[in-house]
């Protein structure tokens, strides 16, 4: 019975602060992409993964105190099923790019916050449960990351030139995308070969490039679009 009130008490605190919070984004972004539900998904995420560690591995609380933030209010403050109605609703309207942009972005994103909320928690609480972290070869990763920021940029001029629709323009870019991450994680997998890496390991490795891959060819893509609007690569 403890246990059902606190789950109902953080489940309360956790719905009211998904409505100010997703409001909140709605009103600085506007409505014509769910970003109010994505950022809400994604950050619950990363609290799940974040909290888990803090609370299993370092306080070690009551169960009840567990249930209330991690089922309750966690689970109150992140929608499965308003994610699933607004891209049924951007499916239903014709916006095939917005809708397959939104299943993507949070299917990814909500791995990698999870993952990365773990990891961070397990850094800071536990016994250096991912020692590799200290060898990855930082300096050709920058070198990577400016390739994949370079590639975006002239797949933007390309995109311009070309006058692609917004589908192609997607499909393009995700399945750029995903060859940048599957390279990576590959070429990191035998980097730290000598590490056994598990494959949940390699899991949150290739995740994370998604997610850096996908923040740099953002960037590359703005950063092309202000070029091409100053007739710089025409």
């Amino acid at each position: 019975m403890n246990q059902l009130i606190a789950i109902a008490l953080g489940g309360s605190l956790g719905a009211v602060a998904r409505f100010w919070v997703a409001n909140g984004i709605y009103a600085w972004l506007g409505r014509s992409f769910p970003f109010g539900t994505l950022f809400v998904n994604v950050s619950g995420s990363f609290l799940m993964g974040f909290l888990t560690a803090l609370l299993m591995q370092r306080l070690m609380v009551a169960v009840e105190y567990r249930a209330a933030i991690l089922v309750g209010f966690l689970g109150a403050y992140t929608t499965f099923s308003t994610f699933a109605l607004e891209s049924f609703y951007l499916f239903e309207d014709g916006n095939l790019g917005k809708a397959a942009l939104n299943i993507f972005l949070s299917a990814v994103l909500c791995l990698v916050a999870v993952w990365f909320g773990m990891l961070l928690g397990r850094t800071l609480f536990g016994d250096g449960a991912y020692p590799w972290l200290e060898h990855l070869p930082y300096v050709q990763m920058t070198f990577g990351i400016f390739a994949a920021f370079l590639l975006a940029t002239l797949a933007q001029f390309l995109f311009q030139r070309l006058n692609l629709t917004v589908e192609w323009r997607l499909i393009s870019l995700i399945l750029l995308l995903g060859l940048i991450a599957m390279s990576t994680t590959l070429w990191l997998a035998f980097k730290l070969f000598h590490f056994q890496l598990e494959l949940s390991e390699i899991l949150g490795i290739f995740i994370t490039t998604n997610l850096f891959g996908m923040l740099v060819m953002w960037l590359g893509t703005l950063f092309g679009n202000w070029l091409w609007q100053l007739n710089l690569l025409r």
